[in-house]
């Protein structure tokens, strides 16, 4: 396979991400502090634990000499957008397996014509199908379904070994800043390397998006494939997805855009205004002693709309 010349370009190691220290009653009035590590900027492209997630997974599929990339995703996936992303700046084409056979029918809402926009053929399917994904015959027929049967397969939100592996970076590169550090939950892939990366004495703290309670054994599961067992201290506040995933209700919208005023900074709304809300109640409420140093990652930025064609 001839490489694009842009292939080195995109997955080439990045600096760190900057660290930035917030001044914040809400925080301050507790005796904590808060920093932000602003991996939001990590990537021009692909911010965050997307870079993260993907990057080792593109190289992969890169030297095996993968032409074609497949994945899954709901509607408003942005592990979907990354990876569709990722795919033209490549040249690789890329499969989108989106939960959900009715919207086949119906306009794409912007998350999804981004992806289309940047090359991905949306494959839509049954709910009940979609849930059992993992499983060897469901897989295979949903694979079979998209016309891409010997794609190279990246899992729902990116999670796997090699995402984990590149997410423990991000806790390497948090060594000794902070007691706590704290990152939203989708998948549970980068809290599961967040973990692992970071020194004896520090610990990680996921918020999980989605209502449920099922991300403990997921993640557990992922430093098993990831690592071979347990690595680092980490633990869950699970009562902070709003409704669910996407859900943003107007107390939590107003939250953010409070925070941006405050602090000149973009709040993406699925997964990092939910985080700083929670880690805001959790200072409130007396859970990080006075002194604590909390870093919170920003994992993502706030998507523009795609850019309509006339007509559209």
């Amino acid at each position: 396979m001839n490489r694009p010349a842009n292939v080195d370009v995109l997955l080439q190691p990045r600096p760190p991400s900057p660290l930035q220290e917030i001044r914040d009653d809400r925080f301050e009035r507790h005796g904590v502090r808060l920093l932000l590590k602003r991996d939001d900027l990590v990537h021009p492209v692909l911010p965050g634990n997307k870079w993260r997630k993907l990057a080792p997974n593109l190289r992969a599929a890169v030297a095996a000499g993968h032409g074609r990339i497949v994945t899954f995703g709901g509607a408003y996936s942005n592990h979907l957008r990354a990876t569709a992303a990722a795919g033209r700046l490549l040249g690789l084409q890329t499969v989108g397996v989106v939960r959900g056979e009715e919207l086949a029918g119906r306009p794409l809402n912007d998350s999804l014509a981004r992806c289309a926009e940047d090359g991905m053929r949306l494959h839509f399917v049954s709910r009940s199908d979609y849930r059992r994904k993992a499983e060897p015959p469901t897989l295979a027929r949903l694979l079979a379904g998209a016309g891409c049967p010997e794609a190279y397969l990246v899992p729902e939100g990116g999670s796997n070994a090699l995402a984990v592996r590149g997410c423990a970076e991000l806790g390497r590169e948090l060594r000794g800043a902070a007691d706590v550090v704290a990152a939203a939950c989708g998948t549970g892939g980068t809290l599961a390397g967040v973990a692992a990366g970071l020194a004896p004495g520090q610990r990680a703290l996921g918020v999980p998006v989605l209502a449920g309670g099922f991300l403990g054994p997921e993640i557990r599961s992922l430093q098993d494939l990831a690592f071979g067992g347990p690595a680092g201290e980490w633990s869950l506040a699970e009562d902070f997805h709003h409704g669910g995933y996407g859900r943003v209700p107007a107390p939590l919208e107003a939250f953010a855009a409070d925070f941006e005023e405050r602090h000149g900074l973009p709040v993406e709304r699925i997964y990092v205004a939910k985080l700083l809300w929670a880690l805001a109640a959790l200072a409130r409420s007396g859970a990080f002693p006075a002194g604590t140093a909390l870093a919170a990652v920003v994992t993502g930025r706030p998507q523009a709309p795609p850019a309509r064609s006339p007509g559209h």
